[in-house]
């Protein structure tokens, strides 16, 4: 049974882990940053399947999300592959293994928190877009 509002739920979560990454960034928690970017996009992406009347939205993949909802939305393959790439943060910003010789809190840097961010609030865009919101 579709659960009413349930994308609208998942996009506030969403927005409200954009909202502490924005503040990581300013602390320098680069690699923390980077993890819930990918959240945050994952996040977005549930949102826009749950309120298109998705009852179960599995994996933690952006880029298996976004091809699930360029099926309705087309445009999204466009942006699709530049969103994937949030995937590569999901392991490689938490667990030393991911990290040879160092750790995620050593080897992740501004930049590429930045960009991960800039990602994110992109498909946060989308899904507000998509949800009219």
């Amino acid at each position: 049974m579709r659960r009413e509002g349930e994308g609208a739920r998942w996009l506030e979560q969403a927005k409200e882990d954009l909202r502490w990454a924005r503040v990581l960034l300013k602390q320098g928690g680069y690699h923390v940053v980077a993890f819930l970017a990918q959240q945050v996009a994952e996040k977005s992406l549930k949102a826009v399947l749950y309120h298109l009347g998705e009852e179960v939205v599995l994996g933690h993949s952006v880029e298996r999300l976004a091809s699930n909802v360029a099926n309705r939305f087309p445009e999204v393959r466009v942006s699709a592959p530049r969103w994937a790439t949030l995937d590569a943060h999901y392991v490689t910003s938490r667990y030393p293994n991911s990290v040879p010789g160092s750790i995620p809190a050593r080897v992740y840097d501004q930049a590429t928190a930045e960009t991960a961010l800039r990602i994110a609030e992109e498909v946060v865009e989308f899904a507000e877009r998509a949800i009219g919101r």
